[in-house]
């Protein structure tokens, strides 16, 4: 017997295992339970389950979609507080949906993936987590593009003698009041950060690379008498939820036309010129490409704040840290007690990749050496019965992950229903071509390729492994039915050996 039977011989057992308990795996695993599966598995590194919205606790940490839009369609909740929900209310909805589904009493807590490898003798991965083995038929990996925290590499950054945080991983303990903060970025996370360490920190200084797009959030809190409607009629929500969508997803004409981009322009300059009346600021504050090029932002507060006086914009590139704060190219120092990387995530490099080896032990971090590729966004070649939720090629910059989310999940949940119990499931390099020469034209003609910017949407190779490129409602009819004949499908080689036998 070899090692890696042995291995499985001991190891627990299970149809279908899930990496991650935000959107993605919540939705897998409620929609597995739902169609009668029960051997399915949920990994979670950490204690508690939330994904991005258990770890971003950052002051003012909300979503920049509406609630409405931005739940999961089998899950309505008519009691968002606010028309865009913060951290704790999303969180708070997630532990519902985990706990009304089923999900829970299949969650492994504090058990970390630290390889996942695929056995094409027994045709099952062997997963090793951070609390024991274990074998699954089938992977869905719900890592997401959010899940590694990016931090820019800036001189004598380890000789400074402050504090230093990163948005994604906020320490509620360290001291803002009184004190002399610094904020690296000027993107989703800053936007939402900046307005309330403003109000609390003797001085703000925002280091800005490049300005953001930003219109106006119209956020307010949901009044009682609507809350009660939406309960009493579901089908009103629903309704509210198609319109959100409807109007989220036209929005993808501006990046596909200059000419209705320059619209959504004129909107947000008209925004800015409302919101600060000083030139100098304002101009610093124009974004220097086409909107859409980046992600466009939505805040009420966020302009207001730069024009405090206890609160700076520096435009100055940052040339290096010393132990008193930062030194800007043009030699300015600025000193800091407290700095704050709102600087994002690795978007088209998740770290998860190094740990799945497929196929002849090469890792997907490897296959993806060259830029992140997958059929329809969940399927690659080399990794039989491996799915991604959220994976390369389906993010969006204009309407919900969530819905991109479930759209991908609909599409692995379909493909293990339909398929044999046994079945191994590879996608084949011909059909992911003919996909990723379709990305390729809609991102050739859109405004992320065009509109002079860099972005996080763009890999090492300046290549754009992360947006979809059409509408929303497209990416639903490309994952609405799971096609085998763009797979290979069969079974397991000692399965195979087994029939023969037989």
């Amino acid at each position: 017997m070899s090692a890696a039977a042995r291995e499985a011989a001991t190891a627990a057992s299970f149809d279908v295992a899930i990496i991650g308990t935000g959107f993605a795996g919540i939705a897998a695993a409620a929609r597995l339970i739902e169609q009668g599966r029960d051997d399915v598995v949920v990994l979670e590194r950490a204690s508690d389950l939330g994904g991005t919205w258990r770890d971003n606790t950052y002051p003012g940490a909300a979503c920049d979609i509406r609630s409405d839009l931005y739940s999961l369609s089998f899950a309505p909740n008519p009691d968002w507080r606010h028309a865009y929900g913060r951290q704790e209310e999303i969180l708070a909805y997630l532990h519902d949906v985990a706990r009304t589904h089923g999900v829970l009493a299949h969650v492994r807590f504090a058990a970390e993936l630290l390889r996942a490898s695929w056995d094409a003798d027994a045709g099952r991965w062997h997963l090793h987590t951070s609390t024991g083995d274990l074998t699954a038929r089938v992977l869905l990996s719900g890592h997401g593009p959010f899940g590694d925290p990016h931090l820019p590499r800036i001189p004598g950054a380890e000789t400074f003698a402050g504090t230093v945080l990163h948005s994604s991983s906020w320490d509620a303990s360290v001291a803002i009041e009184g004190a002399r903060v610094g904020v690296i970025g000027t993107g989703a996370s800053a936007i939402q950060l900046v307005p309330e360490l403003a109000r609390r920190a003797r001085e703000l200084t925002v280091f800005q690379r490049s300005a953001p797009w930003i219109i106006p959030r119209h956020d307010r809190p949901t009044s009682a008498a609507r809350r009660a409607l939406f309960r009493r009629a579901p089908w009103l929500q629903r309704l509210a939820r198609g319109l959100e969508f409807t109007l989220d997803d036209a929005r993808w004409f501006g990046f596909a036309s200059p000419a209705l981009g320059a619209v959504i322009a004129g909107y947000a300059r008209a925004h800015l010129r409302r919101q600060v009346r000083d030139t100098e600021l304002r101009r610093a504050l124009t974004p220097g490409y086409r909107i859409g090029c980046k992600r466009v932002l939505v805040s009420d507060d966020y302009y207001p704040a730069l024009t405090r006086p206890d609160v700076q914009l520096v435009t100055d590139g940052i040339a290096r840290l010393e132990p008193e704060g930062v030194v800007t190219d043009s030699g300015r120092r600025i000193p800091l007690d407290v700095l704050v990387y709102a600087t994002g995530f690795d978007a088209t490099r998740p770290s998860i990749a190094a740990r799945i080896v497929g196929v002849g032990g090469r890792s997907l971090a490897e296959e993806w050496e060259d830029g992140m590729y997958a059929l329809r966004g969940a399927t690659v070649p080399g990794f039989p019965n491996l799915f991604l939720l959220h994976g390369p090629n389906a993010a969006l910059s204009h309407n919900s992950a969530v819905y991109m989310i479930e759209r991908q999940v609909h599409y692995a949940v379909q493909a293990i229903a339909t398929s044999p119990e046994d079945a191994v499931i590879e996608a084949r390099p011909e059909a992911v071509a003919a996909y990723r020469d379709r990305i390729a034209r809609g991102l050739a003609r859109g405004v992320w390729s065009t509109g002079g910017c860099t972005s996080y949407y763009l890999d090492a190779g300046g290549a754009n492994t992360f947006l979809w490129p059409y509408r929303a409602a497209r990416f639903a009819r490309v994952t609405h039915r799971f096609d085998p004949t763009e797979y290979t499908v069969g079974r397991s080689l000692a399965t195979a050996a087994g029939v023969r036998a037989s």
